[in-house]
């Protein structure tokens, strides 16, 4: 066994006879792995994805090996980690294209290939906007626009996400500030947060100096934090949440529902807001689980006083459904798409209620 990077290991198995044999090691490896132990008196688990590669149809070297495997171990992780995955020549394809996407997105920053889009959420009782969230977006030379599924992930892993995360915090203020110093209605800005931002040491003073260099009253930034980011150390998270709520921050909890919905961290971390994912939202009118899942949200917000908004909104049924339950904002193509950052200001100076929106409230039909 070897260790080829900072959690990365490599186990060569000498005396397997076919890829069962692998398989069989793989499945106790990792129950060996996820069992508890304590440090300091606390319980901790964790869990690992491996790759798997066979000499000789998955590489005659051991170089080839080992790039296979670590393939095979990335696509583990993308189905959704703590397994395991054999390479296949797909895979193959798939790491180059990686790769190549990661070698050009070193450079998108200083080549000005980013930009952000702005989405408008709305308030369904008064039809106005409240609020608007900040979309990274990629447009690459070659590729055209390049989907965030496709990089975001990316950037994360090679830690990237961290430089270009505070680029989109910065140019989301800086912008919201210029709409303001124009006279257009003051709304607050949405920006998600990954994990591996979040966890680095300065951010609470990364976000303390942009406000300040941007000019940004800190009630007009919300943050988009998702449930596994706040729960993976919650002693840490704890005290980071309450530096940036005593900084005057709006603080949202994203595609809320998908995750563990562990209430009692609600209660503990003191977010404002709960965002309710869009796979519900978009049956939501006709599949009576995803109806009774998303009432049950709602409820319970209500009940902690929380404000929930909802994301992917695209039609008359989703929006009825969501007034009849008392949701208080929503996001998604039935309000407004992501809008270039030169068709904002048009839709803020004419912040009044959409006729839609009007009639929803009023309980009117158009």
């Amino acid at each position: 066994m070897a260790r080829v990077g900072g959690d990365e290991f490599v186990i060569v198995l000498a005396a397997v006879k076919d890829g069962a044999d692998a398989a069989l090691a793989a499945e106790r490896l990792m129950r060996a792995m996820s069992a508890g132990f304590v440090v300091q008196d606390r319980s901790l688990s964790i869990s690992c994805s491996l790759g798997i590669s066979v000499f000789p149809e998955h590489g005659a070297d051991g170089e080839t090996l080992i790039k296979n495997a670590d393939a095979a171990m990335y696509s583990a992780k993308e189905s959704g980690r703590n397994n395991f995955r054999f390479f296949t020549d797909d895979m193959n394809a798939e790491a180059v294209e990686r790769l190549n996407l990661e070698s050009s997105l070193r450079l998108a920053l200083d080549k000005k290939e980013l930009f952000l889009m702005y989405q408008p959420q709305m308030d369904i009782a008064t039809g106005k906007i409240t609020g608007l969230e900040a979309l990274l977006r990629w447009q690459h030379p070659d590729l055209g626009l390049v989907p965030p599924d496709k990089f975001i992930q990316i950037a994360e892993n090679c830690g990237l996400i961290v430089p270009i995360g505070e680029w989109v915090l910065r140019t989301a203020c800086l912008q919201v500030r210029k709409w303001q110093d124009e006279g257009i209605p003051a709304v607050s800005i949405a920006v998600n947060v990954s994990a591996v931002q979040f966890r680095q040491e300065d951010f609470c003073e990364l976000i303390r100096r942009v406000l300040h260099e941007t000019g940004l009253a800190p009630q007009y930034l919300e943050l988009e934090l998702t449930e596994g980011l706040l729960l993976a150390n919650a002693d840490v998270t704890f005290s980071v949440l309450q530096e940036l709520k005593a900084m005057g921050l709006t603080l949202a909890i994203d595609d809320f529902g998908t995750g563990y919905s562990n209430f009692n961290y609600l209660r503990q971390f003191r977010v404002s807001k709960l965002k309710i994912d869009r796979s519900f939202i978009r049956d939501v009118a006709v599949n009576p689980d995803d109806a009774a899942i998303t009432t049950a949200i709602l409820s319970m917000a209500k009940s902690l006083n929380l404000k929930v908004i909802a994301e992917g909104v695209e039609d008359e049924a989703q929006m009825s459904f969501l007034r009849a339950h008392q949701c208080d904002e929503i996001q998604g193509y039935y309000f407004s798409k992501p809008l270039a950052v030169d068709k904002v200001a048009g839709k803020l100076r004419s912040n009044s209620p959409e006729p839609r929106a009007r009639a929803q409230a009023s309980g009117g039909q158009l």
